[in-house]
């Protein structure tokens, strides 16, 4: 391994994802601080990572997805899925559903709660995403238009769609304009990270803009071995923001990373900090390959204990969609529009011309959410309504026009983890969602799929024949509708929490012992070293989670630059 000049930086970022970007942005702002930044993925300039309608082609593909597989899970019946996760610049805002969702004021309330820190409660958060969105309809109450996120309204529109709008509001969940005002209760179309019909990735958005800075250096295809660490020094100790809150008595500190690049392996340092945003699958396996993590699973696997952090890993949340299937008559869905080489072209052809039409389209275009009981302090159901059906990602489109109502539970109870299986930093860890783990997860699958069935006989949809395909019209029962739950399930790609913020004192000694950060994204003993990503999440989000990862991400970096 060699030092050179040039391994030597104030800031290093692992991960070139959705927070790392902006994190690159902002801390390379000033020329005088030296950024690294590394991406274990290459450049994101296929052309199937900017035609939104791409993701069929990207998630699932080595070139642009980790393809990671999950454990055999009883919550699905003992079925292992896909875990896609984006390997790439822009990370999974370059393969995923482009889908812009806040969440609600209550998610941020619980933020707040269980850190014991204000930054993130609603108001806050709200004047932070107005700072970094570039809303389609300029400045209001609600949206910013001078951010970098470009924020648009769906470029394509179906009768259908439409029409399960209408027949959600007889079902009691009103239209209303859009979800991101705090309170998500209704049906809406999303809005979306698209430019002019493009995908607008956070690569697009925060990265490109200001790759050229001579302080700012990019890796790309280069894997993290480890964070080394170091017994703390004294002018580590000395300097006030070096032993904030998680860091107050720190014994240990970070000084930078093994990589391995182009086949060598090399030490980069930093002078400042080291930060992981790799993702809430690949930054808690970094820590324990690092030694950073559970004594007894570090133990097992043969590593060293550097650090006993008994959090890291754990408390991994996940939305599972449960994918009902309908047949329609009397319309046309992407099925058969798909199949025949005339509309093909004709889809193709207003893509290149105005683009607009199917090829924009994101996964889902329309949403809905509603609380799956009176008690709920905020609605706690969400639809994802698509005008296709096929049985997963990947396989062939169903030969019949259909539509795929998919319900959520998006405030599930049901926790996971994520564990190395060897001291190899290579191997793919191990990933259990325990989806359906909890009696309130299952009863509130059966509440969705009741409530989803309400819709789909309304009056509204009378014209359309809708045929319950999935889960069947034969699944009455609610045992019957938790074994359907369990064999229809499956991600939607949001996974958070693997290295949770909790409340810290200023004696760095957290209330939950399985706290692993700061509510300032500091890792607990540990100097110098932070986790800014979904990891971070204490509880997930109400809805899609990209938007929450950009917050976290701005919000700390803005911390970081005051404290320098």
């Amino acid at each position: 391994m060699t030092i050179t000049e040039k391994s030597h930086f104030d800031t290093i970022i692992v991960g070139a994802g959705s927070a790392g970007c902006l994190l690159a942005n902002r801390l390379s702002a000033d020329p005088n601080h030296k950024v690294l930044l590394i991406e274990a993925g290459g450049q994101d300039d296929w052309i199937w990572i900017k035609i939104p309608v791409g993701y069929l082609f990207t998630i699932n593909n080595p070139r642009t997805d980790w393809c990671f597989k999950t454990e055999p899970d009883p919550g699905l019946n003992g079925r292992s899925i896909h875990y896609a996760r984006g390997k790439v610049l822009g990370g999974s805002s370059s393969i995923n559903a482009m889908i812009y969702m806040r969440g609600q004021e209550s998610d941020y309330k619980q933020w707040s709660d269980i850190t014991g820190d204000s930054i993130w409660n609603w108001n806050n958060s709200l004047a932070t995403y107005k700072s970094i969105e570039n809303y389609f309809a300029g400045d209001n109450e609600w949206h910013g238009s001078k951010g970098e996120m470009r924020v648009e309204e769906p470029r394509v529109q179906w009768p259908i769609l439409d029409s399960w709008r209408k027949a959600a509001s007889q079902q009691g969940i009103p239209s209303i304009e859009e979800f991101n005002r705090g309170d998500n209760d209704g049906c809406a179309y999303f809005h979306m990270n698209q430019k002019k019909g493009i995908r607008w990735s956070m690569s697009d958005a925060f990265l490109k803009p200001i790759k050229q800075r001579s302080n700012l250096t990019i890796m790309t295809h280069t894997q993290v071995l480890k964070v080394l660490t170091k017994d703390i020094t004294s002018e580590t100790r000395n300097q006030s923001q070096n032993t904030e809150r998680a860091w107050a008595n720190s014994k240990l500190e970070t000084y930078g990373l093994e990589i391995l690049h182009k086949g060598e392996k090399q030490i980069v340092t930093a002078n400042d900090q080291v930060i992981l945003s790799a993702g809430a699958v690949s930054t808690p396996h970094l820590l324990q390959v690092s030694g950073i993590g559970p004594a007894s699973l570090l133990n097992n696997i043969g590593v060293k204990v550097v650090h006993d952090l008994p959090g890291v890993g754990e408390n991994l949340q996940d939305h599972l969609q449960i994918r009902t299937v309908y047949k329609v008559s009397n319309c046309k869905t992407v099925n058969t529009l798909y199949k025949n080489i005339f509309s093909r072209m004709m889809m193709v052809l207003q893509y290149i011309l105005f683009r607009k039409g199917p090829m924009t389209m994101p996964p889902s275009t329309l949403g809905a959410f509603a609380k799956s009981d009176p008690n709920q302090i905020s609605a706690n159901l969400e639809w994802h309504v698509q005008p296709l059906s096929l049985p997963k990602f990947g396989d062939p489109l169903d030969p019949f026009n259909a539509i795929t109502p998919s319900v959520t539970n998006i405030r599930p109870t049901s926790r996971g983890w994520i564990r190395a299986v060897s001291s190899n930093p290579l191997e793919y860890p191990k990933i259990l969602c325990n989806y359906l783990s909890t009696k309130e997860d299952l009863d509130i699958a059966v509440a969705g799929l009741k409530k989803t069935r309400e819709i789909m006989k309304s009056e509204a949809l009378s014209t359309y024949s809708p045929e319950e395909m999935l889960p069947g019209e034969n699944v009455q029962t609610d045992q019957e509708l938790q074994h359907a739950a369990k064999d229809l399930g499956t991600t939607i790609f949001h996974p958070v929490g693997t290295c949770s913020m909790g409340k810290v004192d200023n004696n760095g000694n957290a209330e939950n012992p399985m706290t692993v950060l700061d509510s300032e994204c500091r890792l607990r003993g540990i100097s110098k070293l932070r986790v800014i990503d979904a990891s971070a999440m204490p509880k997930v989000t109400s809805g899609n989670t990209n938007a929450p990862v950009m917050l976290i991400a701005e919000t700390i970096a803005r911390k970081i630059l005051r404290s320098n």
